[in-house]
C-alpha cells in the first residue's frame, strides 16, 4: 500500500507541473485540431490526443505538453491496472477501480465529464471552450485521482476494520477467562471429589462389614453356649413348674 501511496504522489506532482501550463495545453490542442481540420467536434478521448499528437503536431513545445498528458494518462492506467493485485477489495473499491479504468479507456467517450470543485480547470476554458471542446478532456485527470484518492481511502479502512474484529473477540475472551476460571476450577476438582466420597463410602461399608462381623460371631459364640448346656436359668416347658 505503501507503493501505491508514493507512485499516486509523484503523479499527483507531475500533474501540478501540467496544471500550471494548461493554457499550453489549450493551445497545443488547438494548433493540433487545426492541422487535422478538425475544428467541429471536441476532443473527446485519449485517442483523439494521440493522434493529434503523432500525426498533427507541428512544434516542439505542442508536443511536449501533448505527451505530458499522455504520460499521466498512462501512469494512472497503470496504476489503477496495479491496485487490483494490492487488495481484493469490497464492492466499493472494486466499483472505483472499474470507473478509473473506463475514464482511462483510449476510446472513452470524455466530453460529457466535468471536474467540479474544487477543481478549477473547467473555470479556465471561455464558455465556448469549456461547452464544446474542452471540457471533458481537461476534467479527466483530476476526475481519476479524486477516484484513486477515494479508493485508497477506503482500502486502508479494510484491514483495521478486520484488525477490530479479531481483536475484540480476543478482548472478549480474555475478559470471560477469568470469571470462567470458578467453573473450570470446580470441573477439575469435581473428580477429586467424587474419588474421596468414593472412598468415603467404601470405608463406611467396610466398617459396617466388620462390625456386622463382630455381632455375627458374638452371637455365635452365646448360641453355642447355650446349645453346651451353660444357661444361667435353664428353659422350662410352660405348664410344668416343680
Amino acid at each position: 500500500m505503501n507503493e501505491v501511496k508514493e507512485a499516486l504522489r509523484n503523479i499527483e506532482q507531475h500533474y501540478k507541473l501540467f496544471l500550471q501550463q494548461q493554457f499550453t495545453f489549450i493551445g497545443a490542442l488547438q494548433h493540433t485540431r487545426e492541422n487535422a481540420h478538425d475544428m467541429i467536434r471536441p476532443v473527446a478521448s485519449i485517442s483523439q490526443v494521440q493522434s493529434y499528437t503523432d500525426h498533427y503536431c507541428n512544434n516542439s513545445t505542442d508536443r511536449r505538453i501533448l505527451s505530458m498528458f499522455l504520460n499521466i494518462c498512462n501512469d494512472l492506467s497503470k496504476l489503477c491496472h496495479k491496485l487490483e493485485t494490492v487488495h481484493p477489495g469490497n464492492n466499493i473499491t472494486n466499483g472505483i477501480l472499474e470507473r478509473c479504468k473506463l475514464l482511462l479507456s483510449h476510446s472513452n467517450d470524455l466530453s460529457a465529464i466535468r471536474a467540479k470543485y474544487p477543481h478549477d480547470v473547467v473555470n479556465h476554458l471561455s464558455c465556448d471552450e469549456a461547452k464544446n471542446h474542452y471540457g471533458g478532456v481537461v476534467s479527466l485527470i483530476p476526475i481519476v485521482l479524486d477516484c484513486m484518492k477515494e479508493w485508497v481511502s477506503h482500502t486502508e479502512k479494510l484491514p483495521r476494520h478486520m484488525l477490530y474484529n479479531v481483536s475484540g473477540v480476543s478482548a472478549i475472551s480474555e475478559k470471560r477467562a477469568p470469571q470462567d476460571a470458578p467453573a473450570r476450577a470446580a470441573i477439575s476438582q469435581k473428580p477429586s471429589s467424587v474419588h474421596l466420597e468414593a472412598q468415603t463410602s467404601i470405608s463406611n461399608k467396610d466398617c459396617l462389614q466388620v462390625q456386622g462381623s463382630k455381632h455375627f460371631r458374638k452371637k455365635h459364640l452365646n448360641d453355642t453356649e447355650n446349645h453346651n448346656g451353660k444357661l444361667k436359668s435353664p428353659w422350662k416347658p410352660p405348664g410344668r413348674h416343680a
